[in-house]
């Protein structure tokens, strides 16, 4: 928005400044005034110099003594020129002092500019002590951090996500060019691998839509019992489990949180789903529990599957991440399940942590505030 020029902020402390101490030098003269000159008769007079008799003559000596308007008249002229030297040393020291004052304003100001022109890098780094202009600039910095941190993993994610979505696309075109030239490609095995594709196209969209709502933040806040979710969750995953021979236990006690039923009730169900794919076959075990302790409630998902290495656990959470091959080729998958996790647990400000279990296995933990009553 354009704006008319004004007044630089140095120029106005300035005035300030001076302003302020050209009032301070004519309440002081007005103090001499009112409390020296205001005994002072107003006309002089002759006083008698030194001692004499009672009957003194003329050889006594007399002295003249100034009234106020003697003194004001010799006073004025000196006050004048004291006042402008006053207005002069305002202007001069204040013009000084506004810029050692205002100069950590200018490093910030060049800093936000740098920014603006789409330099993240750059930070202000102010030294000294603790006060208003170092505490704007630490907050400035951090701000740039977190937002370096933020775009970098937007473009590594929309580099990711151009990857794997690209990819059903080629394999659809690749099968409609064999079916194009090869006549003995049948048409029906056609229909069907292209649905195949098309689907996990469906799935991977809607996972990057849910991610990218999750990140958002843009929900509705509602009081959310978890243990209920988590029942509601392995109810639906059943059948999957069945087909792996996987048996899900839940237990716990009520925790209520603040937060979107739909977003949590995802979180669960990809928890829950990992827990399964990523599992022992036919003897496999997925234990979901919930509790509340201390004004947080909690959310715990442990598998009995493979061990997992430790190294491997921080990149879990990082999308298009997946598990050992093996176990992508048993279940495909986008490797948004825990990112979207990841996500859901930060837009409600919880803490997520992946725990390896020593017998095999991944322990997930979900803490969360609990909902006010």
């Amino acid at each position: 928005m354009a704006r008319p020029p004004g007044l630089s902020v140095r120029l106005k402390l300035t005035l300030s400044y001076a302003g302020f101490l050209m009032v301070a030098g004519v309440l002081l003269l007005g103090a001499v005034w009112r409390f020296l000159l205001h005994y002072i008769p107003e006309e002089g007079a002759n006083a008698i110099a030194g001692r004499c008799p009672e009957s003194f003559d003329d050889s006594c000596g007399w002295q003249f003594m100034p009234g106020r308007d003697d003194l004001v008249r010799a006073f004025g002229p000196k006050a004048a020129i004291l006042l402008a030297f006053l207005l002069l040393f305002g202007l001069v020291g204040g013009w000084f002092l506004a810029g050692r004052m205002l100069a950590p304003l200018n490093r910030i100001t060049a800093a936000t500019r740098l920014a603006a022109g789409g330099s993240l890098t750059h930070r202000v780094r102010l030294r000294g002590k603790q006060d208003e202009f170092r505490e704007l600039a630490d907050a400035f910095d951090a701000m740039l951090a977190r937002l370096e941190a933020h775009v970098a993993e937007q473009r590594r994610f929309a580099a990711n996500a151009s990857h794997e979505l690209r990819t059903p696309l080629a394999i659809t075109q690749a099968m409609l060019d064999v079916a194009r030239n090869d006549p003995r490609y049948g048409r029906d095995q056609l229909v069907e691998r292209l649905y195949a594709v098309n689907a996990r196209a469906v799935e991977l969209t809607e996972a990057l839509l849910l991610l990218s709502r999750a990140d958002g933040g843009s929900f509705t806040r509602e009081t959310v019992d978890l243990s209920l979710l988590a029942e509601e969750a392995a109810e639906t995953l059943v059948p999957l489990a069945e087909e792996r021979g996987v048996a899900v236990e839940t237990s716990g006690t009520m925790a209520a949180a603040a937060g979107s039923r739909a977003l949590l009730l995802q979180l669960i169900t990809n928890l829950v789903h990992n827990a399964i794919v990523h599992n022992l076959p036919s003897r496999g075990v997925v234990r979901v529990a919930t509790w509340y302790h201390n004004g947080l409630v909690a959310l715990a998902v442990e598998n009995t599957g493979p061990r997992v290495d430790p190294d491997q656990v921080a990149t879990l959470l990082e999308p298009f991440k997946r598990g050992a091959e093996r176990t992508r080729s048993l279940h495909g998958g986008q490797g948004l399940g825990l990112a979207i996790v990841h996500s859901i647990v930060r837009a409600h400000d919880g803490v997520l942590t992946l725990t390896p279990l020593t017998t095999g296995g991944l322990r997930v933990t979900v803490q969360l505030r609990a909902a006010v009553p």
